[in-house]
């Protein structure tokens, strides 16, 4: 059985940037993967580390050589300390079908749209924080990501990652009693 095509990419910084092809648009067009610029797509370290696990992508480093799993796991936790929690955040949430993108603007690090929802026809339903199981958090920092929550319109999703990787879910609202 052939290998099935993959999309040669380069890091950019902190992005990820796709070849100018059909395929990668794609990828945007039907995963919504990405952002589009300039007729090529520029990929998160999540969505990147995700593709490339599901040999999507290839990711070539200055030398045009491809990277391996571990060089570009190593090179997305330079970037981000907490890159492993939250990748197996943006993992699970992505292999259950739903879209994931950034949410620095809402002060979260993720926005989650339904399944079938594409951003920009509707909006996202939840922020997620993703937290190791072993962190803690004061009562005031609770409050504030349920408030970030509630004033923006979205559900507050803490996604607890414990040892394994595996993900626990979590979701409060505020409600008047």
């Amino acid at each position: 059985m052939p290998k099935p095509e993959v999309i040669p990419c380069t890091i950019a910084g902190d992005f990820i940037l796709t070849q100018d092809t059909d395929l990668a648009r794609e990828l945007f067009n039907q995963g919504r993967f990405g952002s589009l610029q300039h007729k090529r797509v520029a990929l998160s370290f999540f969505e990147a580390l995700y593709l490339f696990e599901n040999e999507k992508i290839v990711v070539l480093d200055g030398k045009s050589k491809e990277m391996s799993h571990e060089a570009l796991l190593r090179r997305s936790q330079q970037k981000d300390k907490q890159f492993w929690t939250k990748y197996a955040v943006f993992r699970d949430l992505r292999s259950r079908g739903y879209t994931v993108k950034t949410a620095l603007k809402f002060g979260a690090d993720f926005r989650v749209y339904d399944r079938g929802v594409k951003p920009g026809e509707d909006h996202a339903k939840w922020v997620v924080y993703p937290v190791y199981e072993s962190e803690t958090m004061t009562w005031h920092e609770f409050s504030s990501k349920n408030r970030v929550a509630h004033s923006t319109k979205k559900r507050l999703l803490l996604a607890v990652v414990d040892e394994e990787g595996d993900v626990s879910y979590w979701e409060t609202r505020w409600l008047r009693p």
